[in-house]
């Protein structure tokens, strides 16, 4: 079976780009809000950043659980900007969305109409790569996927060919 989780900065594709790769490749999709939500992973709420606090090694746990569960299965992707806390030897590919800073804006300017803070917060993730180098620091197998434009799935499904074996 093959585990490809997708991971990246708040609004940079993620969720379209991972229920695309599990229609097309014919995987399961696994949506970690919803795992975050069945499982009761939240630990509380952060005011400041309007998100949910999540331990990560309890998602981690919570993850593998879920991967040893669907063995049977042909594949996994698994969508969330955590997911890349799942250990590397669980996942043979991890995908990073990136988006260009200006359209990148627009996207959370309309998400977080009322939360400048939120889109500030989350543009600063992108600048500094966040999920990228920590993908990287866990040893991840790494693909970076430019969201900016239209997705192109048969190019994308090209790449993930050539970086593990599907």
């Amino acid at each position: 079976m093959s585990v490809i989780i997708v991971s990246g900065s708040v609004c940079t594709g993620k969720t379209t780009l991972a229920k695309a790769l599990a229609e097309k490749l014919n995987f399961r999709y696994f949506d970690v809000n919803k795992i975050i939500t069945k499982y009761k992973l939240a630990e509380g709420y952060d005011r400041k950043y309007h998100s949910k606090i999540i331990d990560e090694k309890k998602l981690a746990k919570v993850l593998t659980h879920l991967i040893e569960l669907n063995k049977s299965c042909f594949g996994m992707v698994i969508d969330s900007h955590l997911s890349h806390y799942l250990p590397c030897k669980y996942v043979d590919l991890c995908i990073i969305t990136k988006c260009n800073l200006k359209v990148l804006n627009k996207r959370l300017k309309k998400r977080y109409l009322k939360l400048p803070d939120k889109v500030k917060i989350n543009l600063e993730t992108e600048i500094f790569d966040t999920c990228l180098v920590e993908a990287q620091e866990a040893v991840h197998n790494v693909l970076v996927v430019d969201t900016t434009k239209k997705i192109n799935i048969t190019n994308i499904i090209n790449k993930i060919k050539n970086k593990i074996n599907l």
